[in-house]
């Protein structure tokens, strides 16, 4: 038990997810969705007291991210320790500050319109040429202006 909690103190302080898989009952706190049905959307949030949130996909986890108090009252940003989306290509895990999203693209995720993560910048710009995309954004572009704008 002793080495888990040293392994996930020095995942944190790395600024990763460690791995783990949502439950069946895991619902996003956004829409309410049960997220284990996404698997290759997947996005997770890990709060400074180790316990997990799950997202559908990386236009909810950045909703979360910007205004988590919105969805579980008395969280703020500072209880917020690490992120991750799912890499569109590769379907694995990556840190939510690396990440390149794509706007505007012809996929669509479960919920519609969505932020095509991506662990690298020249995967980004392929899928955005292939896919009709509008832009790559990093994540300190992404506004809650931006991703009302993908829910229209």
């Amino acid at each position: 038990m002793r080495l888990a909690a040293i392994l996930l103190a020095a995942v944190l302080a790395a600024g990763s997810t460690p791995p783990a898989k949502p439950g069946p009952r895991d619902k996003c706190p956004v829409c309410g969705m049960f997220v284990a049905r996404y698997p290759d959307w997947l996005a997770g949030a890990v709060l400074r007291d180790g316990s997990r949130r799950w997202f559908d996909g990386a236009k909810d986890l950045l909703k979360f991210w910007l205004d988590p108090g919105r969805y579980l009252p008395g969280l703020g940003r500072a209880d917020l320790a690490s992120a991750f989306v799912t890499d569109y290509y590769a379907l694995a895990p990556v840190p939510l500050g690396e990440a390149f999203f794509v706007l505007g693209s012809d996929v669509y995720g479960p919920m519609g319109k969505e932020l095509v993560p991506f662990a690298r910048r020249a995967e980004a710009e392929e899928f955005l040429r292939d896919h009709r995309g509008q832009r790559i954004l990093k994540l300190d572009e992404v506004t809650p202006e931006l991703l009302r704008g993908l829910d229209q």
